[in-house]
């Protein structure tokens, strides 16, 4: 996993659910999409110096979780007991120890910048995520393949900004709802296929800002709004 794998992924994301190929870059990716998403941060490895990433960003002293089983197969992390005479003695040996994990990565393969991430294959900067494929820019995403910069969501497939739902698919834009499909810009809805700018409604399909449309005039709308998108 690399920086050019990321971008393939989110190409193919876009062309998925625009028909349109992704002209951004991942910095203007992560500002115009996952601007508000608590991502991995980095940090550098307390013993080593090198670059990682985590999760935990209010920790000061930090260490791979790859280093920290190194060590605990090699040297272990038990020490010789000494003795001690005040609560300052303990805290100061106890920082000898107390490092964060970084980079903790389960059952998982293909990933970087990430923590923590759980029985996952191809996955660029994410938090919280499991039993996943192909994900970028996510937290808190389960049972998803190619989704990018959402959040706190499960079985989302082909998905850019999904947060707090279920069971969505080739959508953009979708908040608080359960099997999304084909739809942008939803809140707090549930089935509803190729619907755009609505809220509060369930089983529906061509619908734009809560209003029932021919399918052939639906169309003609969600072409001019998918080009109002990319244009953003």
């Amino acid at each position: 996993m690399d920086d050019q794998k990321a971008l393939t992924i989110i190409d193919k994301v876009f062309e998925t659910i625009f028909g349109m190929k992704n002209n951004h870059s991942l910095d203007e990716i992560i500002n115009q999409y996952a601007f508000d998403i608590k991502l991995p941060q980095a940090v550098y490895d307390t013993t080593t110096n090198e670059m990682t990433w985590t999760a935990l960003t209010h920790s000061t002293c930090y260490m791979t979780n790859a280093n920290i089983e190194k060590r605990n197969e090699t040297v272990g992390w038990m020490i010789p007991k000494k003795e001690v005479t005040s609560l300052e003695e303990v805290i100061e040996l106890w920082k000898n120890i107390d490092y964060s994990a970084t980079e903790r990565i389960y059952n998982s393969i293909n990933v970087i910048k990430s923590d923590p991430i759980y029985r996952s294959e191809n996955v660029y900067q994410c938090t919280n995520c499991g039993d996943s494929k192909n994900i970028v820019f996510c937290d808190g995403c389960y049972n998803s393949t190619y989704a990018l910069a959402s959040q706190r969501s499960n079985n989302i497939n082909f998905c850019i900004r999904v947060d707090d739902s279920n069971s969505c698919s080739n959508s953009y834009s979708v908040i608080c709802s359960n099997k999304i499909s084909n739809s942008f810009f939803i809140q707090d809805c549930s089935n509803l296929l190729e619907c755009i700018f609505c809220s509060h409604i369930s089983n529906k399909s061509y619908c734009i800002a809560n209003m029932q449309f021919e399918k052939e005039e639906y169309y003609a709308i969600k072409e001019e709004i998918i080009k109002w998108v990319m244009q953003g």
